[in-house]
């Protein structure tokens, strides 16, 4: 039963809130860049995806990171993360979703949360490196729920260098959460996502004339209208209901089969009680799933004097 019952993390005073916690490192943290060597990844499809390395010659492990939804290997919890890890030992690969290293991709088709053959496409790359022997991932939000349906679609079908990993804030239920976005105290999010994400659209308009369409873009207030128009068409999806069931993570969180640690606060404000997997992991020995009172969504804040957040200490910790 490897659910961890009483969680190491206590708020700074002035951060149990959770919208507090989220907001926070979005606006005010800074982290210096780690990840600083750029590699351009080409796809089967001829489509690319920008990996972000930090390595040495020294080291025989990997932490390939997965930001969320609209992020890049930039943002301040996938750099905040690749610090730590750098310095427990550890190499580390942060790679961009289509479309998210700053520059348009070339197919169509964009990222979405269940696109786990582009995350087999980074651990390949990381595998044709023979130093390597042991693999290990930290994600966040959309990309926790993308490496865990990886893991889990796995099931014990991995390569035996692949060794633990880690996810924070995950929707493991697309459904729900895409629900809860839509209430009143979340519309702040829901605004900042769509406003990226209708830009993105209307390049794609841009590029390909006559294979999207502009159906009501700047009138759409939710998942369920953008999902529905844009991301179930473009990826092979009936629905946005059909990509929300199809892509979550939840369903497979029981086969996977290499330790893994699911972190979700309790105040997170994107994530309702269908997101909190307890269930699966009293079925999964090989699956750890902690809920703190407090942390908010990816925030985790703590004012450490080497600047780690306590998810970096927790993520560090748990890899070994």
């Amino acid at each position: 039963m490897p659910i961890v019952e009483c969680s190491g993390y206590r708020p700074p005073p002035g951060f149990a809130n959770g919208h507090v916690q989220t907001i926070f490192p979005a606006l005010f943290r800074r982290v210096p860049p780690v990840t600083a060597e750029r590699e351009r990844l080409t796809l089967d499809d001829g489509d690319f995806l920008d990996l972000d390395w930090s390595r040495t010659p020294n080291t025989d492990r990997i932490a390939i990171l997965t930001h969320g939804l609209e992020g890049d290997s930039k943002n301040s919890c996938i750099q905040g993360m690749a610090m730590a890890l750098r310095r427990a030992g550890w190499d580390v690969l942060a790679w961009n979703f289509r479309g998210c290293s700053g520059e348009p991709n070339l197919a169509l088709r964009s990222y979405h949360s269940g696109a786990t053959e582009d995350l087999q496409a980074v651990v390949s790359r990381a595998l044709e490196i023979p130093e390597y022997q042991r693999i290990s991932f930290v994600g966040f939000s959309l990309g926790g729920n993308m490496l865990l349906k990886y893991l889990g679609d796995l099931a014990g079908d991995v390569d035996p260098r692949i060794h633990r990993a880690v996810a924070f804030s995950v929707p493991c239920d697309l459904a729900s959460s895409s629900r809860q976005l839509e209430e009143m105290t979340n519309r702040l999010y829901m605004q900042r996502f769509l406003r990226t994400l209708r830009e993105k659209i209307r390049d794609k308009i841009r590029r390909f004339p006559g294979s999207v369409h502009d159906v009501g873009l700047d009138r759409m207030r939710t998942f369920k209208e953008f999902d529905g128009a844009y991301t179930a068409p473009m990826h092979g999806f009936s629905s946005a209901d059909d990509y929300w069931e199809r892509a979550s993570c939840k369903p497979v969180l029981t086969a996977i089969s290499v330790p893994t640690l699911l972190v979700n606060a309790k105040n997170d404000p994107f994530l309702p009680e269908e997101c909190f997997p307890v269930e699966a992991a009293r079925a999964n020995p090989n699956f750890f799933f902690e809920s703190p009172a407090s942390g908010g969504h990816a925030g985790f804040v703590s004012f450490d004097p080497s600047g780690q957040y306590w998810s970096e200490t927790r993520a560090v910790e748990f890899l070994g």
